[in-house]
């Protein structure tokens, strides 16, 4: 069955949405639990359950963080809540969950984790929420994470960020992901390009930082594990305009390239690459390396194009559902894709484990986080459920591009975070970065 890639068809920024910027680290002193107690936050006290939206509605990322938006609005929606206003930035009314009123409050990150950590504080400390769900890069998601430990009064739902260690490793107890990560969404490429495509030696190339590192890690294991090589791994700046000189350092005598680049910057690599001895080269594709937009700018040379990840058009019920209803609802929006199907997904997760609990948080959140921790969902794209660490295990999607269009060619059922292998094996190994995984 051919169908449209479903993932936004975004420019550059798509990429570095999810693992843009720099680690906070120990920058975040939080200010403990008590700003958010003193605002009624994890208590409800006053009747009224807040949540907390936080995606990207300011600086070059706006146009994912609105999808995002429109995906987590749609899940309430869906529940019987009503929108104050149709701006991005409005919140939401009219939802009542065990007696109390749900009301929702929208902040903004640039998709920086200092900007992001600042909104979680203003949502937590300010406004008093009782449940943030956010954020949406994969920088973000490590720096609210370890604010979500200095908050234990508050539960914090994940929206698209998608860096492994959010919860891999080192994870805080009241962060749930219901989305799978940038390595998950690898899942069943590394093996098919061994195994398949027959290419045995194979050159990275992606940009410089978290979510690319777990992109690239993704398909390496598996196509390390199947006798693959990769004799070099080349890490280019986001944003790059002159690729000559990555381009040069790339062998000569290898199979095929893996390309984790986002919209302009996969448009110019390849480009140049064709402008070069290189011309040609076969490519395999990182999860947003062929979304609509880059197939497009591609044409013919992006068929045979192999990729993979998390979000499909599937010829299922729900699926269908959930587009008609994006479309009816948000007219403006683009086909379902990666960051409003995540937001939805997230938002819908926790809507259900309130309904479950009653709305009840005033006992520290603890049935609320019992009921979020087994949860299953049947989700637009497929069956949810967590992992010990709270992290979906999910289908994801192999792809071929053909005649301008992604053909889904596999389906990887419940893709957990270590791709099959055993977990305290796969927690033992570096996390994944410029190094490692290393098969040359």
């Amino acid at each position: 069955m051919l169908h449209r890639m479903v993932l936004p068809a975004l420019t550059a920024i798509a990429l570095a949405v999810s693992g843009c910027g720099a680690s906070t680290g120990g920058k975040d002193s939080g200010g403990g639990g008590i700003a958010g107690a003193a605002n009624g936050s994890g208590a409800a006290g006053d009747g009224v359950l807040k949540i907390g939206l936080l995606s990207t509605l300011d600086g070059p990322f706006a146009a994912l963080g609105q999808a995002a938006n429109d995906g987590a609005k749609l899940a309430l929606l869906d529940a019987g809540a009503q929108r104050s206003g149709t701006g991005y930035r409005d919140g939401m009314t009219g939802l009542t969950i065990g007696g109390q009123k749900v009301e929702l409050v929208v902040e903004s990150s640039d998709a920086t984790p200092d900007v992001a950590l600042a909104a979680a504080r203003r949502l937590v400390e300010k406004d008093g929420v009782d449940i943030l769900v956010g954020p949406l890069g994969g920088d973000e998601g490590l720096a609210v994470k370890g604010y979500a430990k200095q908050h234990p009064e508050v539960t914090f739902v994940n929206g698209t960020s998608a860096a492994q260690n959010t919860t891999l490793r080192d994870p805080a107890a009241n962060f749930f992901r219901f989305t799978t990560d940038g390595t998950q969404w690898m899942a069943g490429l590394g093996a098919y390009t061994v195994n398949t495509l027959h290419y045995k030696r194979v050159v990275t190339v992606a940009e410089d930082y978290s979510f690319p590192y777990d992109q690239v890690g993704g398909f390496m294991t598996p196509f390390c594990g199947a006798g693959g090589h990769v004799p070099k791994k080349v890490w280019v700046p986001l944003g790059t305009k002159d690729f000559s000189s990555f381009i040069s350092s790339i062998p000569k005598d290898i199979d095929a390239l893996y390309v984790a680049l986002g919209g302009t910057d996969a448009l110019n690599f390849v480009k140049q690459l064709d402008e070069s001895s290189l011309k040609g080269t076969p490519i395999v594709g990182g999860s947003i390396t062929v979304d609509g937009a880059v197939i497009n700018g591609l044409g013919k040379r992006a068929d045979g194009i192999v990729s993979a990840g998390p979000v499909a058009a599937l010829d299922t019920v729900q699926y269908r559902d959930y587009a008609a209803k994006l479309k009816a609802t948000f007219p403006q929006a683009g086909p379902p894709g990666l960051f409003d199907i995540g937001y939805y997904i997230e938002m819908t997760a926790l809507l259900k484990a309130l309904t479950e609990v009653k709305g009840k948080v005033d006992d520290g959140h603890k049935a609320l986080n019992a009921a979020l921790a087994k949860l299953t969902l049947d989700t637009p794209i497929g069956p949810v459920r967590l992992d010990q660490n709270r992290q979906a295990i999910a289908n994801n999607y192999l792809f071929q591009v053909r005649d301008g269009q992604s053909a889904l060619i596999q389906t990887i059922p419940d893709v957990n975070q270590t791709l099959g292998l055993d977990r305290a094996a796969f927690v033992a190994q570096p996390a994944n970065d410029r190094d490692h995984p290393s098969c040359p």
